[in-house]
């Protein structure tokens, strides 16, 4: 859950920089361009990555409740639709770059999509799913998963700058 509070400081400020953009029509790129890194790196690679590739892989091997498994079901969904607005932004800058001024409004739109849609997911997770779910494990099995984790963290930034120098080699 520590990871949903530092999510939530960096949505605040998307939140902040798009009223900021509605106002003045200027988007900060560097900002922009930070946020989308954020919310692609840390949000869904490094954050979501563990819920997919760890817990939901383990509440996949119990015998769920239907209310739980609805809702692990509506979190992948939740994150496909992150990753889809996410692409969305990148885009709109990219157009907005390339001299569109349309994009501004596009990229208003997909960063306050993002800025309303991760409270909520994050509430949901935190409030309706994590601590019941830690319910189907036992103490061992919820070790083994936090040391899970923690390798996933520490093998994360490996894959995140061989994947960086590794697309810098193919321009």
């Amino acid at each position: 859950m520590i990871e949903h509070r530092l999510i939530e400081r960096m949505i605040a400020l998307m939140d902040k920089e798009t009223q900021r953009i509605e106002q003045e029509l200027v988007p900060d790129k560097e900002f922009i361009r930070t946020a989308v890194d954020f919310i692609k790196t840390y949000a869904d690679r490094l954050h979501h990555g563990k819920e997919e590739y760890i817990l939901f892989r383990d509440l996949a091997k119990k015998q769920l409740s239907e209310e739980h498994k609805r809702i692990m079901d509506e979190l992948i969904k939740e994150h496909a639709f992150a990753r889809e607005n996410s692409r969305k932004l990148v885009d709109s800058l990219d157009k907005y770059l390339a001299g569109e001024k349309n994009a501004i409004k596009m990229i208003t739109e997909n960063m306050g999509i993002l800025a309303k849609f991760y409270p909520k997911h994050i509430e949901k997770e935190d409030k309706r799913f994590f601590l019941p779910a830690m319910n189907y494990f036992t103490k061992g099995e919820q070790s083994v998963m936090l040391a899970e984790f923690n390798d996933f963290d520490r093998q994360f930034i490996h894959v995140t700058y061989k994947t960086i120098v590794s697309q810098c080699e193919k321009k």
